[in-house]
């Protein structure tokens, strides 16, 4: 039984995780619950910063018992994170992490919205972080969501009490949440929103407090509870087949570039919501308590729910299609009532719950996943109703000017095909996240189209209509055109189906570091958007810079191909630096992006067009050594980013190290998070601490203090805190001017951390063996000197070296002096070190 158990789990998550982006094949289970909270009336809206902030315990609860529609306003999408699951970062984890919350919304039945905030990285008060936000915009779209969503209650994540105690885009998230509270029922505030979606009065704001939040458990026991409300949330959904908590789970460990896949949990759980303001509780047992849920909410609700309440009292599990003619009349009866906001969502439920109940397949498959303007496109087009009710499909159209007129009657299990062709227009926008569009600021996107400013991404344009009658009411049911096909090795499978330029070109390298003078090759990559491509490539450039050849022609024959061109540069003589961004002309018209792929199992297929840019640095850089080990944890790019440099560099896995594997190497490099993600690296420490005794460098960069694999991070003590220095301008001073790591073979100056972004460095250690020497001291606004940075200790004929600074983040940036300290890192001890023979695959 328990095994049986457990293969259902899985299976249930196994769907989600790699089927992301496969239609949904609903049960009479789901139809169920999909007419319960079709017959709930009511709202929740969930307030925090950024994906993996929310409770999803919280917002399964409300979904799926309470029966409430519920959405999640993450104030940004989490580019400044880490990445755990390959290199994306910045703007482009961003892309993941959107995804990730939208996978996680499918599990525990929310929906997810967004402001236009940036997360620009850890900030430590919420001052610092509304300053780079502009307050007032992220207000305005924290006031805007509240007036479309149109919340009955609001759930704060976040204290906005405490400022400075957690990260200051946490506050900040509780702190516009209480000030939008109010405004988003004031005419005066944000006139123009006023006009097209009107005003809104939240009943409730509430806080989201546990324990951890007054330190411990024993304080929160104590704690006066007489302004909180709180829930088993752990309860049970046969239906489902899962509790409450294991829903949560699988929707939280979606956020699988967080490393936050965990483990489901069972058995009763409290969870705790404060009172802040708004109408006073009478039940409080009950977060509605006083708000009327029902369809007698509405004016001329009360005939729909007689019919809907008594379909869900006696509803059919075995033939859920002996519904349909009711559903129909309740649909009909909705379209007369004159609350539009009600309307609008119930109508869209109670489409999608006939849908479900005749057992409707309709699909529009592309034969290729995406195309360009003024291409055509070839469609598989197919209509089944799987229901003994006879439903007509009157016509097809599509808004690319498909316009079929049909007629079939469709049967009851009989499929109909139709094969048709659509033409993309010559003004079609490419498929895109909106927000990436056009360059923001530091802590904003830019959004020119007012409309799109909340939504979790781009609307897809490409669709198909399938127009329908059912019991004479018309009633149509749009489907995105996605693209269905098969591999041997995976079974069916599925994708969205985009837009993309004619043609789009990259340089291979972001970030080309020159160590001396020479010229060196770099590659540019074009790839044809449709046939027959023919035009020009060129290259902008610095002033003192010089490539060769100026131009060179690009002839591709068929769509999807690429051409590879080499460009040879040659740098100027002194230390310089600027960006090379790759032209290509066509037909007199000048294309300048670059198409990113980014394919993971969890979330759906993404394309992301971005200015096509790379940053060549004529570097001022000596080094010692050759060969580098390096010992990857989470996603960086140091690896490549050293052989920039003239490093020989080779990946080595925890089960390969061992003495003859190490003696090849002059330094290992251990990768970011290495010792939080792999568990077998504890077993190889002595190994690694042993290579360093016998006169190698082990260079350690930064872990998290939470979840270490190993408490033996050096050989000798080094205890790791949270202290970190996010003001990437913040001044540096050196503790030992004449040690050599800051002098040896290149002189570090304070010009060597100019340029720096997102941060410092993170994770400093804040105790350490008297063998260590601190080589750095800095330090935040109204903060005391940290000096836990960069740690050097002397063992045996060899040095270990831990450190916080930002090197993964620094090197793909470009930043000149990160990569001359990086150097002397590597190079320390090694002022006699002869020119090691190159390491062979």
């Amino acid at each position: 039984m328990l095994k049986r158990y457990s293969f259902l789990i899985f299976t249930y998550f196994f769907c989600f995780y790699t089927q992301a982006q496969k239609p949904k094949t609903p049960s009479s289970s789901n139809i169920y619950e999909s007419i319960q909270k079709l017959n709930f009336l009511g709202s929740v809206l969930y307030v925090a910063a950024h994906p993996d902030d929310e409770n999803t315990r919280l917002i399964s609860y409300m979904s799926n018992h309470v029966k409430a529609r519920t959405a999640y306003l993450s104030l940004t999408r989490g580019d400044g994170g880490q990445n755990l699951i390959g290199p994306e970062i910045r703007e482009l984890l961003g892309v993941i992490r959107t995804q990730e919350l939208l996978a996680a919304r499918r599990i525990d039945g929310g929906e997810q919205l967004f402001t236009r905030a940036n997360d620009f990285g850890y900030s430590k008060h919420p001052d610092e972080t509304l300053e780079i936000w502009n307050k007032d915009q992220v207000l305005s779209d924290v006031v805007l969501a509240i007036r479309k969503f149109k919340p009955d209650v609001i759930i704060n994540r976040f204290d906005h009490r405490t400022p400075g105690t957690t990260h200051g885009h946490h506050t900040s998230s509780a702190m516009l949440s209480v000030e939008a509270f109010d405004l988003a029922n004031k005419n005066t505030a944000y006139p123009a929103q006023v006009k097209n979606v009107g005003l809104w009065k939240p009943q409730r704001l509430f806080f989201n407090t546990n324990w951890w939040f007054y330190g411990s458990k024993e304080k929160f026991e104590k704690v006066d509870k007489s302004n909180m409300l709180h829930f088993d949330i752990g309860t049970y959904y046969p239906l489902k087949g899962l509790s409450n908590n294991e829903v949560a789970a699988l929707a939280s460990s979606q956020h699988l570039c967080q490393g936050f896949g965990r483990l489901s949990q069972r058995g009763t759980q409290q969870e705790y919501i404060e009172f802040l303001k708004g109408t006073p509780i009478s039940n409080k047992k009950d977060i509605f308590s006083g708000i009327d849920t029902s369809w007698n909410r509405v004016k001329g609700g009360k005939a729909i729910g007689a019919i809907l309440y008594e379909i869900e009292k006696n509803f059919n599990f075995t033939t859920p299609s002996e519904h349909i003619p009711q559903l129909i009349e309740a649909y009909k009866l909705l379209q007369s009532i004159d609350n539009d906001h009600w309307k609008t969502q119930k109508t869209k439920e109670l489409k999608a719950i006939i849908e479900m109940c005749a057992g409707l397949y309709l699909e529009a498959s592309a034969e290729t996943n995406w195309t360009t303007q003024n291409e055509t496109v070839n469609l598989s087009i197919e209509a089944l109703n799987r229901s003994t009710l006879p439903i007509t499909l009157k016509s097809i159209n599509s808004t690319n000017g498909l316009n079929i007129s049909k007629s079939i009657i469709l049967q009851n299990n009989v499929k109909h095909t139709f094969k048709e062709t659509i033409e993309i227009a010559n003004n079609a926008q490419p498929t895109t996240p909106y927000w990436l569009s056009k360059k923001g600021t530091l802590g904003m996107y830019h959004v020119d189209n007012k409309n799109l400013i909340g939504l979790p991404e781009t609307p897809r344009t490409l669709s198909i209509n399938f127009n329908l009658e059912i019991n004479n009411i018309p009633l149509t049911i749009t489907k995105s055109i996605i693209q269905r096909y098969s591999k041997p090795d995976k079974g069916e499978l599925y994708r969205p189906f985009e837009i993309i330029p004619e043609v789009s070109a990259k340089i291979t390298d972001k970030v080309i570091i020159f160590e001396n003078d020479k010229q060196r090759d770099i590659t540019v990559v074009v790839k044809a958007g449709r046939d027959n491509l023919e035009g020009t490539v060129s290259i902008n450039h610095p002033k003192n810079w010089n490539i060769y050849p100026e131009k060179q022609k690009v002839n591709i024959i068929n769509k999807g191909e690429e051409q590879t061109l080499i460009f040879t540069v040659i740098p100027p003589k002194n230390q310089s630096e600027g960006n090379i961004t790759p032209i290509v002309t066509i037909n007199g018209k000048n294309y300048s992006k670059e198409l990113i792929e980014i394919g993971y199992e969890h979330i759906p297929f993404q394309t992301v067009l971005l200015p096509s840019e790379s940053k060549i640095v004529r570097l001022d850089i000596k080094k010692k050594g050759e060969n580098i080990g390096y010992i990857q944890g989470a996603g960086d790019v140091v690896p490549q980013s050293l052989q920039q440099i003239g490093y020989n560099v080779r990946i080595i896995k925890p089960e390969d190290i061992n003495t003859e594997t190490l003696s090849r190497f002059d330094a290992v490099v251990v990768g970011i998070r290495a010792y939080n993600i792999l568990e077998d690296l504890k077993f190889k420490q002595q190994q690694l601490f042993d290579f360093v005794a016998e006169g190698g460098n082990m260079i350690v960069q930064y872990n998290t203090s939470h979840r270490l694999k190993t408490e033996e991070l050096a050989p000798y003590n080094l205890k790791l805190s949270r202290d970190r220095v996010t003001d990437e301008n913040a001044e540096v001073r050196f503790l030992n001017p004449e040690h050599p790591v800051l002098n040896y073979p290149n002189k570090i100056t304070q010009q060597d951390f100019q340029g720096w972004t997102q941060e410092r460095g993170l994770y400093f250690p804040s105790s350490w063996s008297n063998k260590f020497t601190p080589i750095l001291s800095m330090n935040d606004k109204n903060e005391k000197p940290k000096k836990g940075s960069l740690l050097v200790a002397k063992h045996g004929k060899g040095h270990y070296i831990y450190t916080g600074l930002s090197f993964f983040r620094e090197f793909p940036a470009g930043v000149s002096g990160a990569y001359r300290l990086f150097a002397n890192m590597l190079s320390i001890g090694k002022e006699n070190l002869k020119q090691a023979p190159q390491l062979n695959d």
